[in-house]
């Protein structure tokens, strides 16, 4: 290695530098290291806390450092505080235009369905009317007996027909009969007929009387044949279903069971054999049938005028 030469200008120079620079970076590590003495310890304060605690420096080594102690944030004040404004850019949308045909149709109104409340069934009678006899009967005929079965019957109970109280007869616990009035059955139709007492505090179930139409002569009055005072009439009759004329006097009996009891000009009076039912039948001029008399030509009668 070649030693600096001090003669030259420039080597003394670097060499002064050179020293110069050495003491300065030794004097810098002796400050950071060392230090050059004693110092007060800095005490950092917050600009909004004056009465902040405050920490003795610690010394490490021959140095002492000063320890910061860190404070709460202060609030903000209400001054601080401002609304913050938000500009929003609301864009208005065209109305749809109006259809000049379309219009509102309400709504249909809900149809309200009834509710049929279930019925309540309805107890059985206490009573027991099992039958009539007779359960059938033609209309117009006479006065009749109706006998009633059934179960716990009573002397105080009666029997009704269609709502009118009959005068019954008690024959025990199973049996009552009753008369019925011809005024009752006088049209044909179904009657009720129900056992209870007239308080109608026990009853029976109600059975049905039917009431037939009477069978009736199926023949036309249309024409008389008599005397002066109507001995041995002779009616003629027309019958409806093969139109056939018929000369019936008094004491007749047509169809096996119509007698003929009256004959007049207005009417011919017929009673049933086996119900005893009187029918009436009046005169009218029927259908004009082949050798009828009112079919028959009136015969030319000469004139004195056409003798020759």
């Amino acid at each position: 290695m070649e030693l600096a030469d001090f003669s030259k200008p420039g080597e003394k120079k670097k060499l002064i530098i050179a020293g110069a620079l050495g003491f300065v970076a030794i004097l810098f590590l002796w400050w950071t290291f060392v230090g050059f003495g004693s110092s007060k310890p800095t005490t950092h304060t917050s600009q909004g806390n004056k009465n902040a605690n405050t920490t003795p420096p610690t010394t490490v080594g021959s140095r002492q450092r000063p320890v910061q102690v860190e404070t709460a944030p202060e609030p903000p004040s209400l001054s601080d505080l401002q609304a913050v404004v938000l500009s929003v850019a609301f864009t208005q949308v065209p109305d749809a235009k109006r259809n000049i045909f379309a219009f509102y149709e309400p709504p249909p109104k809900p149809v309200v369905v009834p509710s049929t409340p279930t019925p309540t069934p309805t107890p059985p009678p206490p009573v027991l009317l099992a039958s009539i006899s007779p359960s059938n009967i033609y209309a117009k005929t006479a006065e009749f007996t109706l006998e009633a079965s059934g179960d716990k019957f009573t002397a105080e109970m009666r029997i009704f027909l269609d709502g009118r109280e009959l005068p019954t007869k008690y024959k025990g616990p199973q049996q009552l009969s009753a008369q019925v009035p011809a005024a009752i059955i006088a049209n044909a139709g179904i009657r009720q007929v129900e056992v209870r007492t007239p308080d109608s505090r026990a009853y029976s179930n109600k059975v049905g009387l039917s009431v037939a139409p009477p069978p009736t002569p199926n023949y036309t009055y249309v024409g008389i044949f008599g005397t002066k005072h109507y001995v041995g009439d002779t009616a003629l009759l027309q019958d409806k279903n093969n139109k056939e004329l018929l000369g019936v006097q008094r004491g007749d009996i047509l169809s096996g069971r119509f007698r003929v009891t009256s004959i007049s000009e207005k009417e011919v009076v017929f009673l049933d054999t086996n119900l005893k039912i009187k029918h009436t039948l009046n005169m009218t001029e029927g259908e004009r049938a082949a050798g009828s008399p009112q079919s028959r030509p009136t015969p030319r009668v000469d004139a004195e005028d056409d003798e020759p």
